[in-house]
């Protein structure tokens, strides 16, 4: 009688734990599902930032940093960075640009003592742009070199 108790004891213990799992395959293939249909793509989204060369220097890194982080004299409202995003989201709606392996961002930083040119060539299957800069690192100040990088500046001065 005891090796029969025991027998059942250890049966149950193993179709418990399967029909546990069974009812709830379908909650957690679900789950599952939602996480990778929602959550992942909104993780690996891409953005102009993605798209900047990583092989630069810390002073390259720095110069960059701050044009695109500038807010016009003020100091506040639209940054170069979004106004440049807000370009192309324009001028590619409903697209996923930097996503797409033809989309290319090449920025070059030439050095001169303390100013810099900066020019940003953006990239795509469409065409692209160009934008070019100079930017004193010891006052702050930039000017665009080209009328698309004359705009930019002028919209992030204005913006308010």
């Amino acid at each position: 009688m005891t090796k029969e108790s025991k027998k059942k004891e250890g049966k149950p213990k193993g179709s418990e734990f399967k029909k546990f799992i069974k009812k709830r395959a379908p909650i957690y293939l679900g789950v599952i599902v939602l996480i990778i249909v929602f959550i992942i793509p909104e993780l690996t989204k891409g953005d102009l930032q993605s798209k900047f060369p990583e092989n630069m220097t810390e002073k390259e890194k720095q110069v960059l940093q701050t044009l695109m982080f500038y807010k016009g004299s003020n100091e506040k409202g639209l940054s170069v960075y979004d106004a440049i995003s807000n370009k192309i989201s324009e001028e590619y709606p409903n697209e996923k640009i930097y996503d797409n392996k033809k989309t290319s961002v090449d920025i070059l930083i030439n050095s001169n003592q303390s100013d810099y040119q900066v020019i940003l060539n953006f990239k795509s299957h469409k065409g692209g742009f160009s934008y070019d800069w100079n930017i004193n690192m010891d006052s702050g100040d930039i000017k665009g070199n080209n009328p698309e990088s004359k705009h930019i500046i002028d919209l992030v001065d204005f913006y308010d």
